[in-house]
C-alpha cells in the first residue's frame, strides 16, 4: 500500500467517523473496518462516472450492509459523485443527500435502497441476471455494449438472513459469473461476537451453491484484493471474497460490539486524529488526497467516453438492434392499451388466474423485455410465457425465470432486475405466501419501482387446501403499504386493465387473482383504470343501496342486485378492483360513483373487513372474512361464511330500512 492510498483510506475513515459523530447517530464500525475494500473498488476496480451516475454500462455497487452508509457516502464524496463536505456534515439529517441508509433515487451513486439485511445481496443477484440477459441479447462480435460487473459489500448480518442463502443458491444455479461479493467478516453484531449465534462455514456453504470462494486475511493488502477480483473474473462462477476486518479499526472501540452502532464520542475522535496525525478540518480532504481521487475520477470519465464511441459504432452496424435497445432501456409502452386483441375474451366464466395468464402471454409478444416467473407454481398461477424459453446458465436469452421455492429471494431479485435497467420483471406465487416476500415488496414501493406481482388463489375459494392456504388478512396487509397498487379484478377485462396499469405505472403493483371461475361483464374494461366504477346501475337517479365489491365477490353483488329488485329495492353495483386508484380520483368522480347521500351500503369481499369500512360508512355493512377459513369445497365455504345472495340481501335490507 502506498502512502497516498493509506492516506485516502484514512480520509474515508475520518469522514465516516465524523459524520456519525456529527449526527450523534449511526454505524461507524463497518466504515472504519471495510474502508480499504471501498477504496480499492472505487480507485482501481470498478468502472463508473461520478458525473453520470446512471451511465448504463457502469459497474453496479451494492452496499448490502446499508447501516454502513457513511462508508459509501464518504467514497462518493471523494470519487466525484457530487457529495460535498456539507452533505457529510448533515448525515442523517432532514433533507440531506446522506440519509441513515442508502436510498435509491435520492443520492447520486446509490444503485439500490439497502438497510434490511440481505435484501441488497438479493438485489445484486437480480442486477447480475439482468446484465447476463441483456448481454446475450445485444452484444455482437466486436461489440460488447453490455459488459459490466455487479459488486457487493455485505457483512455478517447479511449472511445470517435467509434471503441471502436463497439468492446465493439462485446465483450459482444461473451461473452469474459477473457477480462479485465482498464479505466484510468482522465477527461482530449488535449483541456481541457472532459465535453466539453464527458458527457455520459461510465459504463452504457458498461453494456448495456453486460459487467461487476466496479468503483474504488482511483487508489492508490492496494487492490481494485486486488479485482476488482478477481470479473471480476468470472463475466462470459468482464469486465470494471473504475479507477479515476489524470493526471500528483505528478507534478505541475497535473489535467491540459498541463500535457497530454507536458514535465514537468526541474524545475517541480526537484520539483517532492524533493516532493518524490528522490535522485537516472535518469533512475536508487533504490536498494530495483530493488530487489523487480527482485523477481517478477523470480516468473514470474516459471509460464512459470509450463506451460511447463503441455504442456509436455498434449502432451504425446494427441499427435495428440499437432501436430495440432504446425501446428496452427507455421503457416506451405507449399505445399498447389500444390493441383490441388484449381486451377480447370469450363470454364464458373463467378464473382471473387464467385470464391473467392469457393477458401475460399476449403482452409477452408486445413487450419483448417482459421477463419473470414463479416460485415453482407457474402451472397453477399461469405465469409462464409460452415459447419464450427458460433463463439459465446455458440459455441467458430465456425470458422465463424459475425461482424455485424461494419467494423472498424471488421478489428481491426482481427488484434488482428492474433497478439494473432494460427489463420489466414480474413474479408470481400463491397469495397466501405473501408474507414470505413482503419486505422486498415494501422495498419496491419505497424505491418507487414498478415491479409486478402476480398473486393467485386469492380467498377461501382455494377450498379444500384449508385455512393454511386461504388468504384472509393479506389484502389489507398489502393495501396498508404506501405507494403500492393492489388490483383484485373481477373478470378478464379488469385483469387487462390491471396488467396495463402495472406496466405503465411508476410504482409496484400486486395483481390478486382468483382460482375459481368468474363471469365476464359487458360493462367492464377501460373504466377499471379509475380503480372503481359503476358496473351495473340502479334504475333510479339516486340508488337505494350501493353494493361495493372487488374480485370474485362482484358476481355476488350482481346477483344480489337482481334479488333486491324483486323486493322493490334499487341497488347500484360498484366494482372496485383497485382502491388506491379509486381513492386518487377527483372528489367529483368519487361522488358520482358513491354518492355521499346514499348511506345504505354493503361492502362485499372475501377478506378482512379492515379497510372496507371507509366505503361502508357509519351506516353500512361489511360482508367479509374476519376469521380463518376451513377445509371444504369452495361453494360450501362461501355458504358457511355468509357469501350468499340471501345473506347479502339481508344485510342490504337492514341498512336500507335503517337509513330511511
Amino acid at each position: 500500500m502506498t502512502k497516498i492510498e493509506e492516506k485516502t483510506i484514512n480520509t474515508i475513515r475520518m469522514f465516516s467517523a465524523e459524520a456519525v459523530q456529527a449526527a450523534s447517530s449511526g454505524h461507524p464500525g463497518m466504515a472504519l473496518g471495510a474502508a480499504p475494500i471501498a477504496y480499492k473498488l472505487y480507485a482501481d476496480i470498478m468502472n463508473y462516472n461520478g458525473k453520470d451516475p446512471s451511465w448504463f454500462n457502469r459497474d453496479r455497487f451494492v452496499l448490502s450492509a446499508g447501516h454502513g452508509s457513511a462508508l459509501l457516502y464518504s467514497a462518493l464524496a471523494l470519487f466525484g459523485f457530487g457529495i460535498t463536505g456539507a452533505d457529510l456534515a448533515n448525515f442523517r439529517q432532514a433533507g440531506s443527500l446522506t440519509p441513515g441508509h442508502p436510498e435509491y433515487g435520492h443520492t447520486p451513486g446509490v444503485d439500490t435502497t439497502t438497510g434490511p439485511l440481505g435484501q441488497g445481496f438479493a438485489n445484486a443477484v437480480g442486477m447480475a441476471a439482468a446484465e447476463k440477459m441483456l448481454a446475450a441479447k445485444f452484444n455482437r462480435p466486436g461489440y460488447c455494449v453490455v459488459d459490466h460487473y455487479t459488486y457487493v459489500l455485505c457483512g455478517d448480518g447479511c449472511m445470517m438472513e435467509g434471503v441471502e442463502s436463497e439468492a446465493a443458491s439462485l446465483a450459482g444455479t444461473w451461473g452469474l459469473d459477473k457477480l462479485i461479493v465482498f464479505y466484510d467478516k468482522n465477527n461482530i453484531t449488535i449483541e456481541g461476537d457472532t459465535d453466539i449465534a453464527f458458527t457455520e462455514d459461510v465459504g463452504k456453504r457458498h461453494e456448495a451453491q456453486s460459487w467461487f470462494v476466496q479468503k483474504i486475511d488482511n483487508c489492508h493488502d490492496l494487492d490481494a484484493i485486486a488479485a482476488a477480483v482478477n481470479n473471480a473474473k476468470r472463475s466462470g462462477k459468482p464469486s465470494l471474497i471473504i475479507v477479515k476486518t476489524v470493526i471500528g479499526y483505528g478507534s478505541a472501540m475497535a473489535g467491540t460490539a459498541d463500535a457497530h452502532g454507536t458514535p465514537l464520542g468526541a474524545e475517541n475522535i480526537q484520539k483517532m486524529r492524533a493516532e493518524l496525525g490528522w490535522t485537516d478540518a472535518p469533512f475536508v480532504a487533504p490536498a494530495d488526497v483530493a488530487a489523487h481521487t480527482a485523477a481517478i475520477a477523470k480516468r473514470s470519465e474516459a471509460k464512459q467516453a470509450a463506451w460511447n464511441t463503441l455504442m456509436t459504432d455498434w449502432a451504425s452496424a446494427n441499427p435495428d438492434l440499437h432501436s430495440e435497445f432504446k425501446a428496452w432501456t427507455e421503457g416506451d409502452l405507449s399505445g399498447i392499451a389500444d390493441d383490441p386483441s388484449l381486451w377480447a375474451f370469450p363470454d364464458k366464466p373463467d378464473a382471473t388466474r387464467n385470464t391473467g395468464g392469457a393477458v401475460l402471454n399476449r403482452l409477452a409478444a408486445l413487450v419483448p423485455n417482459l421477463v419473470g416467473g414463479s416460485a415453482d407454481l407457474a402451472p397453477s398461477n399461469k405465469s409462464y410465457m409460452k415459447g419464450m424459453g427458460d433463463f439459465g446458465a446455458e440459455n441467458p436469452v430465456g425470458r422465463n425465470l424459475h425461482f424455485g421455492i424461494r419467494e423472498h429471494a424471488m421478489a428481491a431479485v426482481c427488484n434488482g432486475m428492474y433497478l439494473h435497467g432494460g427489463l420489466r420483471p414480474y413474479c408470481a406465487t400463491f397469495f397466501v405466501f405473501l408474507d414470505y416476500m413482503k419486505n422486498p415488496m415494501r422495498m419496491s414501493a419505497l424505491m418507487n419501482i414498478p415491479v409486478i406481482y402476480m398473486l393467485t388463489h386469492d380467498s377461501i375459494g382455494v377450498g379444500e387446501d384449508g385455512p393454511t392456504h386461504q388468504p384472509i388478512e393479506q389484502l389489507v396487509s398489502l393495501r396498508s403499504v404506501p405507494n403500492l397498487k393492489v388490483w383484485r379484478p373481477a373478470d378478464g377485462r379488469e385483469t387487462v386493465a390491471a396488467w396495463l396499469d402495472a406496466l405503465a405505472g411508476t410504482s409496484p403493483a400486486a395483481l390478486v387473482l382468483s382460482r375459481q371461475n368468474l363471469p365476464q361483464y359487458p360493462a367492464s374494461g377501460k373504466a377499471a383504470f379509475k380503480g372503481g366504477y359503476i358496473l351495473e346501475d340502479a334504475q333510479k337517479a339516486v340508488p337505494d343501496v350501493l353494493l361495493i365489491a372487488s374480485g370474485s365477490e362482484v358476481e355476488l353483488a350482481v346477483k344480489t342486485r337482481k334479488a333486491l329488485l324483486s323486493k322493490g329495492v334499487d341497488a347500484r353495483v360498484i366494482s372496485v378492483p383497485c382502491m388506491e386508484l379509486f381513492d386518487a380520483q377527483s372528489p367529483a368522480y368519487r361522488e358520482s360513483v358513491m354518492p355521499n347521500a346514499v348511506r345504505a351500503r354493503v361492502c362485499i369481499e372475501a377478506g378482512s373487513s379492515y379497510g372496507m369500512h371507509k366505503y361502508a360508512g357509519l351506516d353500512g355493512a361489511c360482508v367479509c372474512m374476519d376469521t380463518f377459513g376451513a377445509s371444504a369445497p369452495p361453494e360450501k365455504l362461501f355458504e358457511r361464511f355468509g357469501f350468499t345472495v340471501e345473506n347479502v340481501v339481508k344485510q342490504a335490507l337492514r341498512v336500507f330500512v335503517g337509513g330511511r
